[in-house]
């Protein structure tokens, strides 16, 4: 899936650019401006880490995560996790990403894809676009080009 999603990326944008999924794990990866994917860092998963703090933490209930919080600043323990969840993982994805584009010296445009990237874009502070079918896209590029 990420070179896949290095692929379509690059090919709709021809710059430099960090590519973050949203899947079972959470990925970053990085392509230079030239096109070459340069590597990049893995997370756990949004819904791996939901699993993990409802299985673990037993008095805290399991909540759909499929909105943006009204407020860091929850009021209630439904809310006050799903903003947790969401501004956590917004901050984790800001994060890595500042940190990629500091160490590669480029200005890279961020691209998001899968299934949480609508929700995660809304209140992250990097993600400039969400590309649903990026991984599709790919497929296809990569399919064409090796016929």
């Amino acid at each position: 899936d990420r070179i896949v999603n290095a692929v379509a990326a690059y090919e709709t944008h021809k710059h430099p650019l960090v590519v973050v999924d949203f899947g079972t794990a959470t990925t970053f990866d990085y392509i230079s401006g030239r096109g070459e994917y340069m590597g990049g860092a893995i997370s756990p998963g949004v819904i791996i880490s939901c699993e993990a703090l409802f299985q673990e933490a037993s008095k805290l209930p399991r909540v759909e995560i499929f909105t943006r919080p009204q407020s860091i600043i929850a009021k209630d323990t439904i809310s006050s996790m799903n903003a947790g969840i969401i501004y956590g993982y917004a901050g984790l994805v800001d994060g890595i990403v500042n940190r990629m584009k500091r160490e590669s010296g480029e200005e890279a445009t961020v691209v998001a894809t899968g299934g949480l990237a609508p929700i995660i874009s809304e209140v992250s502070e990097t993600i400039d676009q969400v590309e649903e079918f990026l991984t599709l896209q790919g497929l296809i590029i990569l399919f064409n080009k090796n016929r």
